[in-house]
């Protein structure tokens, strides 16, 4: 139950900040840091059992045939990310607070901020490896949304656009690695992945599975070559980049390669691989940071190298550099959240974060020096502090690394030389900051913040001394519970001791500290840095730029030789790429004729298709002369189909079939009005004759109908077999409580397909309407024949009234409009009557949401929007969002009873003057998805009529649907 309310308890928190009021700043910051301190609580107080047990599970049940649960599973390295997780979004909140201005839109910067806390919750506290990625996923869309918050700058934007596309990349790379892990292992569950390391390495997939984990893995947490976004993402608000830096998104890249370190380290690949790239991102990172100008930029860069820190300590293949890569997660988290904060307090008190521009706040602002001062030293690995520890650990690692005579020289120069670097850019952060004459120019008044601002930093300094005093007694017993969840019996035996004696390690330190206070005071000390020697010309930024514009010419000349402006050449090339796909299959054995004997033709049937097919070929014809006559014979060929349906013992289907036909013909109806008339000569285009192009659109068609009709027959002469269709026939009534089949398998046994099936109908109708408040119709505009133009031009025929010689609107009105009305109460009764039958006999609620639209729509046609919208109260987008809710509630109910989504519960019972009733929990759903189509039916066409009156200027348009 606690991991339950560990996973739940941030996203809902991020949904009841959203709805705060803008002017409730307290408010906001309570509800988050009491969701957060209440996460990180109860994260705390289930140390014991994880301790004792080793790993405290929670499964789900969501799709159980499917394998898929929700899987939660918490060992001591998932309780340790997640407490410095939720802690950190703790001490954030409290920041964040005072940091964040009255005008800014709080509640969604809150909101935002718990729902990254839970995605990353999510990431560390997943037993799937399908789940982990989802959440994975959902870090980067939430860091998106985070670093975006000041969308009005131009920067905030680009920053976030390059964030999301990089670590999307890589999330869609880590995806394919997931899913070739548990091919591999036969299972996503990550207990059943981590047991079978040697046969994921001894399988011929493995380079393949590493490469596209160690992608995800290196784009999230920033590391050559995919380092340049991180900096770029410093736009964000700076709570937003201490959290996200210390142990949020950047962090996830390493937590994903140590957790998978035991199924796919230990091979020369992962060290060439893993340890090359962190050794990279190590050294370079680390240079580049002495010459950024702007305070986060240093931070940014300093992020980057002690990644690759970690991330070359995982890349080594050995436990030991796996013990010293968990203690430098925990202690890069604390200094360097601290001093994010310190900056942002910087920028909150003087107006910039210029290191040209900064100078003496010390003497202004000496709390804040001092906590900076102390973060900076242990970021620099300073004695008694808790950077120096792991620092230490590493170097030792870098001596007595396994590996060649070159390479075990050669490691360990490289890490001094990083170390040098790192005390060179802290002294140069806190030095031309806060010591020196005071500066002059600055926006703001120097002086310290509020004591609430300046808490937080002070809690994770005080850490950093705690532990680099006395590390045994603060974070030994948690160390070893997290080092020995990844590595159990293997796990080595260490000392978190302060001193071992005048060693290698030591001595190097030593130089690195004497090297990086030479290399500062010759270098930096006299002079402002204002470029990058060596490495100027090389921007990662820039190189992005370039490569997505690569992309996007790439596209725009594909789209110039595949594609074409006229939908007739478009819908031919899509039916002849199609029609080549089914042929290669055909070709290749993948289809035949069944044995299944053929019945007598009927003679009713045959004339049924005679007309049928006479009205299919009239649309052809009538196209290109009368597009109305063309709409009718459509819905001929339409009603022909579904009797077919009928004929074929299918009444589901072709009541569906039925509605469709008349939805879509009142849809073509309302856009028809807009074609142009028919231009032979944009016909014919291209070299091509309009007959040879006839001749050609006749066989392209005709080839994919007799494709279609080979299919449909090689199919119904199958022979039978057991296969899904008696199993559906058999346990329509046992287990899904209804006598209609269809229905059954619709709500109930692919109640998930059916409920993203509405999700995504929802979606395209909110498109359409989002699209079509934008569009305005000008038919003035549109291509006509000479003899039309010059015609318009004469005021002979207005060009807004013709097209293709018809007057649409007039025709639409016919219709006799009290009856219409009258029809509206009627239609209500049958779409109720078909949606309360749908379990045990035809209908349904797709069915019945389709019939009420078809009448409101009608309402619509013979009435006017004006008096519609006067006296009918649907809204679409009420319906669309409660038909959701209903069919989420239906599977969420589900769950709560401990059933898997979306499982079914029936009641019988004997009511007074009633009799037996059957109830379903399946109503429910049905119910949502009736909304959902009449919502989304009813706004697709609403918002097509409407357009309809923008056309007329001497008609209103109500700002219902505006």
């Amino acid at each position: 139950m606690e991991l339950a309310l560990i996973f739940f308890l941030p996203f809902a928190g991020s949904l009841c900040a959203a709805f705060l009021p803008s002017n409730a700043r307290n408010a906001e910051a309570w509800l988050a840091g009491f969701v957060a301190l209440g996460t990180t609580l109860v994260i705390a107080a289930l140390y014991p059992q994880v301790s004792a047990e080793g790993v405290v599970r929670l499964n789900v049940p969501w799709a159980p045939a499917l394998g898929l649960d929700i899987s939660l599973r918490m060992d001591g390295f998932a309780w340790l990310f997640a407490l410095l997780v939720s802690g950190m979004g703790t001490l954030v909140v409290v920041y964040a607070r005072y940091y964040m201005s009255p005008t800014d839109p709080v509640p969604r910067f809150f909101s935002f901020l718990l729902a990254f806390m839970g995605a990353m919750l999510g990431v560390v506290l997943s037993g799937h490896l399908i789940q982990m990625v989802m959440f994975w996923e959902m870090t980067s869309l939430a860091s998106f949304m985070l670093i975006a918050y000041w969308h009005h700058r131009a920067d905030a934007r680009r920053g976030a656009r390059m964030a999301l596309t990089v670590t999307g990349a890589g999330g869609l790379a880590l995806f394919g690695g997931v899913l070739l892990l548990g091919h591999i292992a036969g299972s996503y569950d990550l207990d059943a992945v981590l047991a079978a390391s040697a046969q994921i390495q001894a399988h011929p997939w493995y380079p393949a599975v590493l490469a596209l984990v160690a992608l995800g893995a290196l784009t999230k947490s920033a590391q050559f070559p995919f380092h340049f976004w991180l900096p770029h993402a410093m736009a964000a608000p700076t709570p937003v980049s201490a959290y996200l830096h210390s142990a949020t998104m950047v962090k996830a890249g390493v937590f994903l390669l140590a957790r998978l370190w035991p199924i796919l380290a230990g091979t020369d690949a992962w060290f060439w691989i893993i340890g090359g790239a962190g050794l990279c991102s190590l050294v370079l990172a680390g240079y580049l940071a002495m010459f950024q100008q702007d305070m986060k930029g240093v931070l940014a860069y300093s992020t980057i190298s002690h990644l690759g820190l970690i991330t070359l300590l995982l890349g080594m293949n050995s436990e030991l550099a796996l013990v010293a890569a968990v203690f430098h997660i925990a202690n890069h988290a604390t200094f360097k959240a601290s001093l994010f904060m310190a900056a942002g307090i910087v920028d909150h008190e003087t107006g910039t974060r210029d290191l040209g521009r900064l100078s003496g706040l010390s003497r202004a602002m000496p709390i804040t020096a001092a906590l900076a001062a102390v973060a900076a030293a242990a970021m620099a690995g300073v004695p008694l502090l808790n950077g120096f520890l792991s620092k230490e650990m590493f170097f030792a690692e870098t001596i007595f690394l396994d590996r060649p005579d070159w390479q075990r020289i050669a490691l360990p120069l490289a890490a001094t030389l990083a170390g040098v670097f790192s005390v060179a850019y802290s002294l140069r952060l806190i030095h031309q900051v806060f010591f020196g004459p005071p500066a002059r120019d600055l926006p703001h008044v120097p002086q310290e913040p509020t004591r609430w601002m300046l808490l937080p930093s002070a809690l994770l300094v005080a850490a950093c001394v705690l532990v680099g005093v006395i590390p045994e007694h603060v974070i030994g017993d948690y160390l070893r519970t997290a080092t020995d969840a990844l590595l159990g019996a293997d796990a080595p035996a260490y000392s978190l001791a302060v001193w071992h004696g005048f060693t290698t390690p030591l001595l190097m330190s030593v130089v690195a500290l004497c090297g990086g206070s030479l290399l500062y005071a010759v270098a930096f000390a006299r002079r402002r840095a204002t470029t990058v020697p060596l490495l100027e010309a090389i921007d990662g930024r820039r190189i992005f730029d370039a490569l997505m514009t690569g992309v996007t010419s790439g596209a725009e000349w594909a789209m110039r030789r595949l594609s074409s402006h006229r939908l007739q050449m478009q819908m031919m090339l899509l039916f002849a790429v199609a029609l080549g796909g089914a042929a290669l299959l055909a070709l290749s054995g993948g289809i035949g004729w069944g044995t299944r004997p053929t019945l007598p033709l009927d003679p009713a049937f045959a004339l049924l298709w005679v007309i049928g097919g006479t009205c299919a070929l009239a649309v052809a014809w009538q196209a290109k002369y009368h597009r109305l006559a063309a709409v009718a014979f459509a819905g001929g060929a339409g009603l022909a189909t579904s009797l077919t349906f009928v004929w074929l013992s299918a009444p589901d289907l072709a009541l569906t079939q039925l509605t469709v036909e008349v939805v879509t013909t009142v849809l073509i109806l309302l856009g028809l009005r807009w074609l142009p008339r028919r231009d032979e000569r944009i016909a014919g285009r291209g070299g091509t004759s309009p007959r040879l192009r006839r001749l050609r659109d006749v066989l392209v068609a005709g080839a994919c109908g007799l494709g279609i009709a080979a299919l449909a027959y090689a199919v119904l002469t199958r022979p039978g077999v057991d296969g899904l269709a008696p199993f559906f026939v058999q346990a329509s009534l046992p287990q899904g409580g209804g006598l209609n089949v269809v229905n059954v398998i619709l709500v109930d046994f692919r109640g998930f397909d059916t409920f993203g099936e509405i999700t995504v109908l929802g979606i395209v109708a909110l498109t359409v309407f989002a699209l079509l408040r934008r569009f305005r119709p000008a038919p003035e505009s549109m291509p006509l024949p000479r003899q039309q133009r010059e015609q318009a031009a004469a005021g002979d025929a207005p060009p807004s009234r013709v097209h293709g010689g018809e007057l649409l609107p007039a025709g639409l009105m016919m219709l006799p409009a009290v009856l219409a009305r009258l029809l509206l109460p009627l239609a209500m009764l049958v779409s109720l009557f078909f949606l309360l039958r749908g379990h045990n006999a035809p209908g349904g609620g797709f069915v019945g949401g389709l019939v009420l639209a078809t009448a409101v729509i009608l309402q619509y046609m013979v009435g006017g929007t004006a008096w519609v919208e006067s006296r009918l109260r649907i809204h679409p987008l009420y319906w669309i969002a409660a038909g959701l809710l209903a069919a989420a509630v239906a599977g969420i109910g589900a769950a709560l009873a401990g059933a898997p989504f979306l499982t079914s519960k029936a009641w019988h019972g004997e009511l007074p003057w009633i009799g037996e009733l059957h109830l379903s929990s399946v109503l429910v759903f049905d119910l949502g998805v009736y909304m959902l189509v009449v919502g989304a039916t009813v706004l697709m066409l609403v918002a097509i009529a409407h357009q309809s009156l923008r056309s007329h200027p001497h008609k209103s348009v109500p700002g219902a649907l505006r």
